[in-house]
């Protein structure tokens, strides 16, 4: 009877390590077949944000290196659930990817039904860059830097307002950090976007403004905003005056605006190692390399496993500001 068990057994493995020879063949046949027609690149947020501008960037050299054409679409809405769940359902064949800013990481503890799963619907395929968030305000506003910023704001609770792409984005989040640990009754006015936002600033409609620095950056070079601090632990390349809130005397703070590319859960893990490996030899490029640091960005050679760890890693951080702050989605 032992005899029998064990011949059983022997061909039961047998057998299940030829399927796995199999499907690993036919993955890597697969993924030497990929590309054969477009990608589509779903960015859950409006056209001229920093998730936008980087995007289109990487995906034009992406797709000359792949030698086919990407397409993006700008689904935003919701906080960016629905462009992350139109990604969710979609077929896991790399076709269809999702490029998107720290909500990914966000909205699994800003709602009480967020609509997807950040690791059970998705399969990471790189944190190509990640960049500071910057404050700024209209050049009337009174304060010169944000010392006076801090004296101001706490000299006059509730006066003033400030502008962010969204409720429970990247730059919504670092100010509600800042606000919980300087004490600063300052009121949030959300944007769809964080293209409107800036115009919002710029305009003057609303005086302060939390924005990722690509889109911030131009206008701060060209004078019609001025920028107070990065919520970075470091400098940026593309606005070396302006100190970060550690240096001035914020400790220990850091909240910048991740970008997650990401595939629909299931997607051949070949496909997954190839688009990896192309996004950084993308990256790798220097025109697109100096275009990315001018603006602003840090640049990330990260591997699928590595942007996984990272995802665990910044939901549980952003949850417990969310939790602290009692904060609510819009």
């Amino acid at each position: 009877m032992n005899l029998l068990l064990e011949c059983a057994l022997r061909n039961f493995f047998i057998r299940m390590s030829l399927l796995v020879l199999v499907f690993n063949i036919g993955s890597v046949v697969h993924a030497q077949e990929y590309p054969n027609r477009p990608i589509k690149v779903v960015i859950p947020s409006s056209p001229g944000g920093p998730s936008d501008i980087f995007g289109r960037s990487l995906m034009q050299q992406l797709g000359e290196n792949l030698g086919r054409p990407i397409i993006i679409e700008n689904k935003p809405g919701a906080g960016s659930k629905i462009g992350i769940q139109q990604v969710a359902k979609s077929a896991p064949d790399g076709y269809t990817l999702l490029l998107v800013s720290s909500t990914f990481v966000i909205n699994p503890s800003l709602y009480a039904d967020p609509g997807f799963d950040p690791i059970k619907d998705f399969t990471p395929v790189a944190l190509p860059v990640s960049s500071p968030n910057v404050i700024v305000v209209n050049p009337s506003f009174p304060a010169k830097d944000i010392k006076e910023f801090f004296a101001l704001i706490k000299a006059n609770p509730g006066k003033y307002d400030y502008a962010s792409p969204g409720g429970g984005t990247g730059p919504h989040l670092s100010a509600e950090l800042l606000k919980l640990r300087m004490n600063l009754d300052i009121a949030h006015i959300p944007y769809k976007g964080g293209g409107p936002a800036l115009q919002a600033v710029l305009a003057n409609q609303v005086p302060i403004g939390l924005s990722a620095i690509p889109p911030a950056t131009p206008q701060v070079k060209a004078g019609a905003l001025r920028a107070l601090a990065l919520t970075s632990t470091t400098r940026s390349a593309s606005l070396p005056d302006v100190p970060t809130l550690n240096e001035s005397g914020v400790a220990d703070f850091e909240g910048d605006t991740l970008s997650f590319i990401m595939a629909p859960a299931g997607t051949p893990p070949a496909i997954i190692q190839k688009l990896n490996r192309e996004i950084t030899k993308a990256l790798e490029t220097p025109e697109l390399r100096n275009k990315l640091m001018g603006m602003g960005y840090q640049i990330y050679n990260s591997t699928p496993d590595q942007v996984a760890q990272k995802i665990k890693v910044d939901i549980d951080k952003w949850a417990k500001v969310i939790k602290s702050g009692n904060i609510k989605p819009d």
